[in-house]
């Protein structure tokens, strides 16, 4: 793990939401300046440097990789980023189902079926339900429709938005997520519905726990980041 000694006192955030270290404006990686479009966000920023100890730590600093991530790469490379989103959701998870056994086709449906009625409904997105994992294009009109939507995400929320989908597995998920139209937990264990039910059946090794956990705390990051960030 990266480490670097602390070299500062104290943090504060300044009147353009931007965050000071001894006074001294914090930069991304690219030398831009680290502006929030939030001041819940600007504090929560701020805590993560101020909870730091005697070595900085980047690793455990989740929310200010994503701040840099939306102004270095979200914004110089938007159109390909919503285009990966699409990407995502013309093969998205919830919309490949197995036909056996019972038990797993009647969690699919219990588990999944909501949020695909949800994009239909809420996002005018006629996404179709296939069985198999031979890929099956979605309409034209589900892909025009769920990009809308992207489009209208900031780069700061599609920044959340975009890890949320690879941690997940489903630009689905993410958008329910950024709508606030579910809550982390739940979104969490509908994108687990395959593993959780191998694990029951299986059981799962102490590797594969830590790397689970170390994912949901990243995930449960990234919706934090994603709430915030909406203003």
């Amino acid at each position: 793990m990266t480490t670097r000694k602390r070299f500062y006192k104290h943090v504060t955030v300044t009147e353009d939401l931007g965050i000071a270290l001894d006074g001294r404006a914090v930069k991304t990686p690219m030398k831009a300046p680290l502006r929030l479009p939030t001041r819940a966000l600007a504090e929560a920023v701020a805590a993560e440097w101020a909870d730091q100890g005697e070595e900085i730590r980047p690793a455990t600093m989740t929310l200010t990789k994503l701040a840099n991530t939306a102004i270095d790469r979200v914004g110089q490379h938007r159109a390909a980023l919503e285009q990966e989103v699409l990407d995502y959701a013309n093969s998205d998870l919830v919309c490949y189902r197995t036909d056996r056994p019972p038990d797993l086709v009647a969690r699919h449906v219990k588990d999944w079926d909501p949020i695909v009625d949800w994009a239909r409904t809420d996002l005018d997105a006629p996404f179709e339900v296939t069985h198999g994992i031979l890929h099956r294009p979605q309409p034209e009109a589900a892909l025009a429709a769920f990009g809308t939507a992207v489009a209208a995400l900031s780069d700061f929320e599609l920044a959340a938005f975009h890890s949320i989908m690879t941690l997940t597995g489903s630009a689905l998920i993410a958008m329910m997520l950024a709508r606030r139209a579910v809550v982390p937990e739940a979104a969490w264990l509908a994108a687990h519905v395959d593993e959780d039910y191998q694990v029951e059946h299986w059981g799962q090794d102490s590797e594969a726990q830590a790397r689970r956990a170390a994912r949901y705390a990243e995930f449960m990051a990234c919706c934090r980041f994603l709430a915030l960030a909406h203003s």
